[in-house]
């Protein structure tokens, strides 16, 4: 296959992945998601697991990342569901944090033109802070259209790399099978040269008479 085949293209999609992974697992770190944290771990091992597998020729693996590509695309649907509160799943629980705490997404906070808004504790209540927090103001957008627009852009790369992981796995293995057929691959080219020179060395001598 050449520089602009399907091989290219799904070594480009592996490495984008892992950008837009590592960017979201540091968001996902800064807000405490420890669920997401979990997913995105797994999510990076089978695309470096994928990308390897596409340099080396190696159509096990990207079957795997393959298969972990349609799982990953259902995981951000779920994640979709969850901040847009379809299907009785709701943004203020603690699902995502596996009910440890009661952190919500960082973006929650921090979103674009955000303002948090701070008063001191009131006197007579006791709080184990110096100062409660009130409420967030002037976002120009919701914190869960941004999360839902992170894992709409998983999805769209994840379908991609799931198409063109097919397409390279299938044009492997008609390559093997074409070497295979007119004879010119040997899956193991060393054990018959060690065998060859094997029968060379037991090779009974007859004495001249």
């Amino acid at each position: 296959m050449g520089c602009c085949s399907g091989r290219c293209t799904l070594i480009f999609i592996c490495t984008l992945q892992l950008v837009l992974a590592l960017e979201r697992q540091v968001f996902d770190f800064l807000g405490y998601q420890w669920a997401p944290i979990l997913a995105n771990f797994f999510h990076i091992i089978i695309v470096i697991l994928g990308l390897f597998g596409t340099i080396q020729y190696r159509p096990r693996y990207i079957v795997v990342y393959a298969v972990w590509a349609a799982l990953w695309v259902a995981w951000n649907v779920f994640v979709i569901c969850f901040y847009l509160d379809v299907g009785g799943l709701s943004k203020e629980s603690n699902l995502l944090t596996f009910n440890i705490s009661a952190h919500h997404s960082w973006w929650s906070e921090h979103g674009p033109g955000c303002v948090r808004r701070e008063m001191p504790q009131a006197p007579g209540v006791r709080t184990t802070e110096s100062h409660s927090y009130i409420t967030v103001m002037g976002c120009f957008m919701d914190y869960q259209y941004i999360e839902v627009m992170h894992s709409s852009v998983q999805i769209l790369v994840a379908l991609l790399g799931f198409v063109y992981a097919c397409y390279v796995v299938s044009a492997i293995t008609e390559e093997e099978d074409s070497f295979d057929f007119i004879g010119g691959f040997d899956p193991f080219p060393l054990y018959h040269v060690n065998e060859k020179s094997s029968h060379l060395l037991l090779k009974p001598m007859h004495p001249s008479t």
